[in-house]
């Protein structure tokens, strides 16, 4: 008689945090259910969740240690493995190592990684993706309402009167979260789009779009708010007593005119004024933003703005309402909060004197760093030593070219991962991991949420969870007594001890809920659906508008490169597609790159829908097929990043200057040259 089971746990792709069952049949994974009890999801799941193990059996899998000898990776033991990355990591200098992390990880992972970087590698040398995701973020709303978080409930967006919709292709790369969408559309909600092109959200769930020239949002905001102060819109209240700065605000805004604005953002001054009547009037409006907004290098600007304006329809410390960012992994919340950043100890401590002394009382050591660490690619450019746990730089970073080079002359690279990404092939040493199938922990999805990612199967071949691997490599360098962990649940009892936010949160809780929301500081807290309902997480607890002025990118088209490029998800896969490529059921339904380029630009080329192109920047070129439609202005090009024979960020860059350092993902100088019969 075969034995079925079913095991609860989490996705493990985007930050929705939606529930599935994994169904077990004689031990092994037959398919994936919908979690019906589950309060984000509610028995629904999208094509990636409903193949969401599927990656984990694929002949791909990295099964063994490898080690690069005479430019070719062979396996070898786990001794032989750790002990050379043991010797390599203690004979760093000071600072010479980096260390590179995912937040496809769970947290247990995360928190045992930048406790090693800390006590082993005594460095804040520590970043992840999320330096390509919302590096924007967290100072804009930082510096405006003092937490970088989304603010209320994926649950409560069905609550809203007005959902402002900012670079978000919800659609097709949040669909669960899109259902909330439509739930509150259907019960009179106002849906209105920014974006440049018209994408499956902007057709099918928007009652109004503003096909906006790219990255000119921050000019378009502040129009919109401009309007809401000359008609008198403005929550007088709420700014008076919650705020501070609107005298300065209103002095810049004065300064704008709309015709320029029109001009600059190709929105209509009608349009603009239709938004913004459509936002003002409603009691409670939400505005959720993804990376078509904050991968930009004036991102930090345009999410000050949608703070502002947020704030001066006091739209926050309601359900429903607020700036939203959404997170684009799985534990994408999760990899903040547990401190894997270089100014950033876990629970958001910053890095400074005091917080290295509380953290080396909290782990009984003499000495922690108390400096900030480099980011993610000062690390690429200026460590010596690599350790990359999760990530696929290779594909994800700016300037792909120029990463390979930097990758090929470091002293000693590391991976960690689940396959042999573009990244592993470069690495020296490759470390089999765990998916999430196979093992126990946690991760806290975009609303802040905690919940309990469960072992269904046993690891694949000799490949190890991510935390269990970094407790043996410190057993390796001496330092076994500060990682000596049994369980993730262990581990988690030590990240309550850590991050005030967690100190409510236990596994036992877990079981018995559908996930706690952050901060929850004792057991008996419920968690806090709501953020900021009397007071802001500022030092003096007031909002605190910020004068916004509109950038322009740091690379300009011009007559060498007269297009705009912009990259991208599509429906199908999942940021590298490190698991969606090597999942046949998603993989076959799109298995290699395309460039959306308009009509018009195909009249004026010649270029036929089809026909094969070369897409070249400043820093590279790659070869695709053109994809002509309507959804799409002239100038303008979308290419998605998932597909490694077409790498998309071989285009991409430059960075910006601190605090964000964002590359310029969406928005690149390019030109299009088609490519003839005879290949050339």
């Amino acid at each position: 008689m075969n034995k079925i089971e079913h095991i609860p746990t989490v996705c493990p792709y985007c930050g929705c945090g939606c529930g599935i069952e994994l169904v077990l049949k004689n031990g092994e994974i037959a398919g994936v259910e919908a979690l019906r009890s589950h309060p984000v999801s509610r028995g629904k799941n999208c094509l990636k969740g409903r193949n969401a193990y599927l990656y984990a059996y694929s002949d791909q899998r990295l099964k063994a240690p490898l080690v690069k000898k005479n430019g070719k990776h062979e396996e070898c033991s786990w001794d032989e493995a750790l002990d050379l990355v043991a010797q390599k990591l203690a004979a760093a200098e000071k600072d010479g190592a980096g260390f590179i992390n995912s937040g496809k990880c769970l947290n247990e992972d995360l928190f045992c990684f930048q406790k090693f970087a800390r006590i082993i590698g005594k460095t804040n040398n520590l970043d992840n993706a999320s330096r390509f995701c919302h590096s924007t973020t967290v100072p804009a709303l930082v510096s405006t309402v003092g937490a970088g978080v989304m603010p209320t409930s994926t649950l409560s967006i069905e609550k809203s009167d007005c959902i402002l919709l900012m670079g978000a292709n919800i659609q097709e790369t949040y669909p669960l979260l899109a259902e909330k969408v439509i739930l509150a559309r259907s019960r009179g909600a106002k849906i209105i789009s920014v974006d440049m092109r018209k994408t499956p959200t902007v057709k099918n769930l928007t009652d109004l779009h503003l096909q906006i020239y790219p990255a000119t949002d921050t000019l378009l905001i502040n129009g919109i708010m401009k309007i809401i102060l000359e008609e008198g819109l403005e929550a007088k209240d709420f700014i008076n007593n919650r705020t501070s700065g609107i005298d300065e605000l209103k002095a810049y805004l004065d300064t704008l005119s709309l015709q320029e604005i029109e001009k600059v953002t190709g929105v209509g001054t009608d349009k603009i004024k239709t938004a913004a009547h459509v936002y003002a009037d409603a009691h409670n409006a939400c505005i959720l933003f993804n990376a078509g907004i904050a991968q930009h290098a004036n991102g930090i600007e345009t999410i000050q703005a949608l703070a502002d304006m947020a704030l001066l329809k006091g739209n926050y410390g309601k359900p429903g309402t607020g700036v939203c960012p959404l997170r684009g992994h799985s534990n994408g919340e999760g990899f903040g909060d547990m401190g894997t950043v270089p100014v950033f100890y876990p629970g958001f401590q910053r890095v400074g004197e005091e917080t290295a002394a509380r953290f080396a009382s909290l782990w009984d050591v003499s000495d922690l760093p108390d400096k900030p660490g480099m980011s993610y690619m000062d690390m690429i450019e200026k460590c010596r030593v690599l350790y990359i746990m999760g990530a696929n730089p290779a594909m994800s970073a700016p300037d792909i070219n120029g990463l390979k080079k930097k990758l090929g002359n470091k002293e000693f690279v590391i991976v960690q991962d689940l396959f042999m990404t573009e990244t592993a092939m470069m690495a020296d040493v490759v470390l089999p991991a765990a998916s999430g199938a196979e093992k126990n922990g946690t991760q806290t999805c975009v609303d802040r949420r905690v919940q309990r990612v469960r072992k269904a199967i046993e690891p694949r071949g000799q490949s190890l969870p991510d935390w269990k691997i970094l407790c043996l490599l410190a057993q390796k360098m001496g330092a076994g007594e500060y990682f000596s962990f049994n369980s993730s649940e262990e581990i988690f009892e030590e990240i309550r001890r850590c991050v005030p936010q967690y100190h409510g949160i236990s596994y036992e809780r877990l079981a018995r809920s559908g996930g706690i929301q952050w901060p929850c500081p004792d057991e008996s807290h419920p968690g806090t659906e709501t953020m900021f309902v009397e007071k802001f997480g500022t030092s003096d607890g007031l909002a605190h508008f910020q004068v916004a002025p509109y950038k322009e990118p740091l690379e300009m088209p011009d007559d060498s490169y007269p297009y705009i490029l912009t990259t991208g998800r599509v429906e199908y896969h999942f940021h590298s597609g490190s698991m969606t490529r090597h999942t046949k059921r998603l993989q076959n339904e799109i298995s290699e790159a395309f460039a959306e380029i308009s009509i018009c630009d195909s009249e004026k080329t010649g270029i036929p829908d089809g026909g094969a192109i070369v897409l070249k920047s400043r820093r590279g070129e790659v070869r695709t097929r053109a994809r002509v439609t309507s959804d799409i202005k002239e100038g303008q090009v979308f290419l998605p990043w998932h597909f490694p024979d077409c790498l998309a960020n071989i285009l991409t860059g430059p960075c910006a200057d601190p605090p964000s350092k964002m590359p310029e993902f969406k928005f690149s100088a390019i030109k299009i040259e088609k490519v003839e019969s005879n290949g050339k």
